[in-house]
């Protein structure tokens, strides 16, 4: 395993022991991108990498089964605490917890870019029932407006995002081709939310004790500075039907 692999793996699989600043940090899901997602017949609907349900709060509706999947059992503890009436089980994108043909769609949010494709691919077109949708979400800081560039400028002077190759545009055979779409929305947050969806970051949690807390102390600085209210977000969407 090279360097690169050992850091991107170490960061995967940091999330555990920031779960508390992860459910109070990261934002929702816009119901107009989710909607998108999930064609609205879907029943059975499986959050792959679910995290604390962030997601997974939006996919429920009337009538549609939601089970969760996670491999982090911080993260599972954090989600049944919120969720608890909610079906959730140890997994991965890999090695998916679940019977051939059992779902109408699979959604993966946040952590698509953590997965070999190769073998999330082929378990996705395994648990999918034919003519169902794999979904992949991201919600991106909005770097148009001008606090949050230097928000984002702050953050890369510390450390990279572990990939900018998110593998979401080539998921191939047999699936149909990917189709995208952007949402741009705002979410309210108050400056202690901020700084936990900062601290919650897989590239923040893996700094060294001391170069985060010098991190963590310059976004304060930012936002007694800007006194913000909100955080730009821009849902990046991309689905494909198993054909």
């Amino acid at each position: 395993m090279s360097k690169a692999e050992d850091e991107r793996n170490r960061q995967a699989g940091s999330f555990g022991v920031v779960a508390d600043a992860y459910e109070r940090g990261r934002p929702p899901y816009p119901t107009d991108a989710v909607t998108w997602l999930v064609p609205v017949g879907a029943r059975t609907v499986v959050d792959l990498g679910a995290g604390t349900g962030k997601l997974t709060r939006a996919l429920r509706r009337p009538g549609r089964k939601v089970v969760a999947v996670e491999p982090s059992a911080e993260m599972r503890a954090q989600f049944a605490r919120v969720l608890p009436e909610v079906p959730l089980l140890p997994g991965t994108a890999e090695s998916i917890p679940l019977p051939d043909t059992s779902a109408d769609a699979l959604v993966c949010a946040q952590a698509w870019h953590w997965v070999d494709p190769e073998r999330a691919v082929a378990e996705a077109a395994r648990v999918l029932r034919p003519g169902g949708w794999l979904g992949l979400v991201w919600n991106d800081r909005d770097v148009s407006e001008p606090w949050v560039a230097e928000l984002d400028q702050i953050l890369r002077g510390y450390a990279e995002a572990p990939t900018e190759d998110r593998q979401a545009d080539r998921l191939g055979r047999p699936f149909e081709p990917v189709q995208s779409r952007d949402f741009r929305w705002k979410h309210l947050m108050t400056p202690g939310q901020i700084l936990d969806m900062v601290a919650s970051r897989s590239y923040v949690i893996t700094l060294k004790p001391e170069t985060r807390e010098e991190l963590l102390g310059r976004v304060r600085a930012l936002l007694d500075a800007k006194h913000p209210v909100e955080m730009p977000y821009v849902t990046k969407c991309y689905r494909a039907r198993l054909s």
